[in-house]
């Protein structure tokens, strides 16, 4: 059973960053594409950046091309979302979630189909 425990969230104001950590466990990591998803206020869950198990593919949504960076280490069986220049648009509960298989396009492309999903973890900014 795939399991995983966000950390790392917290309240910024904009321009600040933030660096997310995701541990997983249940199932072989360094064999699955793993990614971030996040769901704001009033909005559906959004696939933002997600990794391929090779760790060189990466996908990133436009929302945070640019400002945000997913790493994994596969030997801690742990992903990294390293956010820069955080924006209001960013406040979300965010979540990791994988899939052995997919591209990672293809796996940040349907977050519906990720099923139930860990506590997450709250990023708030605002001034």
């Amino acid at each position: 059973q795939l399991q995983f425990v966000e950390s790392g969230g917290g309240l910024v104001q904009p321009g600040e960053s933030l660096r997310l950590s995701c541990s997983a466990s249940g199932f072989t990591f360094d064999y699955y594409t793993i990614g971030w998803f996040r769901q704001a206020p009033g909005k559906g869950l959004e696939g933002i950046s997600c990794i391929g198990s090779n760790i060189r593919t990466t996908y990133y949504a436009d929302s945070v091309k640019g400002r945000f960076t997913i790493s994994r280490d596969n030997e801690k069986n742990t992903v990294f979302l390293q956010m820069n220049s955080l924006k209001p648009g960013d406040t979300a509960v965010y979540y990791c979630a994988a899939e052995w298989g997919p591209s990672a396009q293809a796996l940040c492309a349907r977050p519906a189909d990720l099923g139930s999903l860990a506590q997450g973890t709250q990023v708030t900014v605002s001034s």
